[in-house]
């Protein structure tokens, strides 16, 4: 295979994702108003749901916008050489091999992100602010996006420089050190995002003594979940969506409730969203997830070890010199398709785990609460009742509304 055909297989599996996507939002859309089925007929009025059509197309139309920007983006990046050109730009500011390739990292992250900022503060305070969603302030907007580069350079930068200089030392073994590295972090990740990351962002307070706390407790206790943590989180100072989740394990297990998940619901509700999110520990799903993630991971890294030094990768993107950077970029576009292959199968295993854990909620609370719950959540957030079923498999990491209420009837 020459370095031009190596080019023109980059472009197609590009120009590919991108028609694929468009047509699954295509009949995605086509489906958006066909007739609610009758178990969801009580979610919305006629004139909360003519607003989530409304919402769902616009959002649609931004999204389809978006793509089409980066998409073309990208092509022309890729047809006019452009990655050769932060190379050199990179290699114009040091000679030595670790800065090189994080400050070619460093200008791509600058470049995406200016790129992407309009296009996010579009979404944030004209179509999200326009529906009652957002309650973002641009000085939010600012502080999140600060600390998000900080976080970036420390940590990004500080796995990316492990993961060069793993490469320099060791070439094609690299992979195992790399995939120790990662999985350590994972593990890490997993265990203390939430004592360490969600405070930059948010502030997060022990749930008060109250009714609902009793009803938490005395469920967490008759099925035996050990429970400790319950912190309230102040999701309301970004969006009136709600939402709920369970982190960690071991001694840092803990289940984090929206403020705004506890404005929408009633308490029978709220626990029985719990049960949920508790069916996923009993169920054992957060560490099978973990554990699949760190084979797939090393999976990646032991092919990417096979590919990376190999001079054609750095030619297909117009580049002469070989080097860490430039092969993990055109690496990670060939894996693309096979990234989509593995990505599919944790939705369809997700998706599993998802009428498991509604299926523990309903043996050990009630089913009905959790269906409530739900219902009020959709119609909270606008989401479509009609998604059609090819979006679904392709894209949801949960079964749609309806799928789920029909399993728990």
């Amino acid at each position: 295979m020459t370095a031009t055909i190596l080019h023109g297989l980059i472009i197609v599996i590009i120009s590919l994702e991108f028609l694929v996507d468009q047509y699954l939002d295509y009949l995605n859309n086509k489906r958006l108003n066909d007739p609610v089925p009758d178990e969801l007929d009580d979610i919305y009025d006629k004139e909360s749901y003519d607003k989530q059509q409304s919402y769902n197309q616009e959002r649609s139309r931004f999204s389809n916008i978006t793509s089409l920007f980066s998409f073309t983006v990208l092509i022309v990046f890729l047809l006019f050489d452009g990655f050769a050109y932060v190379d050199l730009l990179a290699r114009s500011f040091t000679d030595h091999s670790l800065l090189i390739s994080l400050s070619f990292f460093g200008l791509i992250f600058i470049a995406n992100d200016l790129i992407s900022i309009p296009f996010d503060y579009y979404a944030t305070f004209v179509i999200e602010e326009k529906y009652g969603f957002s309650n973002m302030t641009r000085k939010t907007f600012v502080a999140d996006k600060l600390k998000s580069y900080v976080l970036s350079i420390i940590i990004g930068g500080g796995i990316l420089s492990l993961l060069i200089l793993f490469y320099q030392e060791v070439q094609d073994d690299f992979w195992w050190y790399a995939w120790i590295l990662i999985s350590v972090f994972s593990i890490l990740m997993n265990m203390f995002y939430a004592r360490l990351i969600v405070p930059l962002f948010n502030k997060q307070t022990p749930l008060e003594d109250g009714k609902l706390k009793d009803k938490i407790r005395a469920f967490a206790d008759k099925t035996g979940f050990q429970l400790q943590n319950v912190y309230v989180i102040d999701g309301s100072k970004r969006s009136t969506k709600a939402n709920a989740y369970f982190s960690g394990f071991g001694r840092e297990k803990r289940i984090t409730l929206y403020d705004t998940l506890i404005n929408d619901l009633n308490n029978d509700e709220i626990v029985a969203v719990l049960a949920h999110e508790i069916g996923h520990y009993k169920k054992k799903h957060i560490i099978v997830n973990l554990i699949i993630s760190i084979l797939v991971t090393g999976f990646t890294l032991w092919l990417l070890s096979l590919f990376i030094g190999n001079p054609l990768l750095a030619q297909a993107l117009g580049v002469d010199q070989a080097s860490f950077h430039i092969g993990l970029v055109a690496f990670g576009i060939l894996y693309s398709p096979i990234s989509t292959m593995t990505g599919l199968l944790m939705k369809i295993l997700s998706r599993k785990f998802e009428y498991q854990a509604d299926d523990f909620a309903k043996q050990t609370y009630n089913a009905n609460d959790l269906i409530s719950a739900l219902k009020k959540l959709t119609r909270k957030s606008y989401s479509n009742l009609t998604p059609h079923p090819a979006y679904v498999f392709m894209n949801f990491s949960h079964p749609s509304l309806y799928q789920r209420v029909k399993a728990m009837e």
